[in-house]
C-alpha cells in the first residue's frame, strides 16, 4: 500500500515545526547539491528560517548566480559591494544572535546542574538532569578511585625501594663491624706475642 497523501498546512507545535524544518532544509540542500553535480547545473539556494537565520548552497559564486538571475528576469543590477556588505552584516548578526542564545542556554544548564532555577523545569527535564548528575558523580568516583589506586601503587613501590635500601645499608654496616672486629683481634694477638718475648730481647 502506498503512503497516504499528507495535507500541507502550517505545523502548530513549535518543536515539531522546528524538527520538520531542519529535516526538509537538509533534504532540499542535498537535492540542490545532487542537481549541480549530476546535471552540471549552476544552482543557488537560499533559505531563511522563521527566526531569520539564513542557509545557502551555491555550486558557483552565489553573487554571480544572483546577477545572472536578475539579468534573466530583467531586474536592475544592485551594487555588488553594497550587496556583499549587507549579506556579510546579516550573516554576522545572525551568528551573534545564535551564539547569544547558545551562551544563555549553557549558562542556564550550569545553574540547573548547580541546583539553581529548577522551578521552570518539567518532570522529564528533571529526570534527565538527575541522570546527568548521576553519570557525572560516577565519573568523578571512577577518577578518584583511579587516582587513589595509582597513589597506593606509587607508595608501595617507594616503600619496597626504601626497605631494599635499608637492607643494603644494614648488610654494609655488618660487614664494616666484622672488618673492625677482625682488625681488633689481629692487633690483640700481635701485642700478646710481643709481650711473650723476654724483656732482654726487646
Amino acid at each position: 500500500m502506498g503512503r497516504g497523501k499528507v495535507e500541507l498546512k502550517r505545523i502548530e507545535n513549535p518543536t515539531s515545526r522546528q524538527v520538520t524544518f531542519s529535516k526538509r532544509r537538509n533534504g532540499l540542500l542535498k537535492k540542490a547539491f545532487e542537481l549541480s553535480v549530476l546535471c552540471d547545473a549552476e544552482v543557488a539556494l537560499i533559505i531563511f528560517s522563521p527566526s531569520g537565520k539564513s542557509y545557502q548552497f551555491a555550486s558557483h559564486d552565489i553573487t554571480r548566480t544572483i546577477s545572472m538571475y536578475k539579468r534573466e528576469v530583467g531586474l536592475p543590477e544592485s551594487n555588488n559591494s553594497s550587496f556583499g556588505r549587507a549579506r556579510t552584516m546579516e550573516y554576522w548578526r545572525n551568528e551573534n544572535e545564535e551564539l547569544t542564545k547558545s551562551i544563555g542556554k549553557l549558562e542556564m544548564r550550569l545553574r540547573n546542574l548547580a541546583g539553581e532555577e529548577l522551578s521552570t523545569l518539567g518532570v522529564q527535564e528533571l529526570k534527565q538532569l538527575e541522570r546527568q548528575l548521576k553519570t557525572g558523580v560516577e565519573r568523578i568516583r571512577s577518577k578518584m578511585r583511579r587516582i587513589i589506586s595509582e597513589n597506593v601503587s606509587l607508595l608501595k613501590r617507594k616503600h619496597k625501594a626504601s626497605q631494599e635500601e635499608n637492607t643494603r645499608l644494614l648488610k654494609r654496616l655488618h660487614e664494616l663491624n666484622f672488618a673492625d672486629a677482625t682488625c681488633s683481634t689481629s692487633s690483640v694477638g700481635a701485642n700478646a706475642r710481643i709481650s711473650a718475648f723476654p724483656s732482654e730481647l726487646i
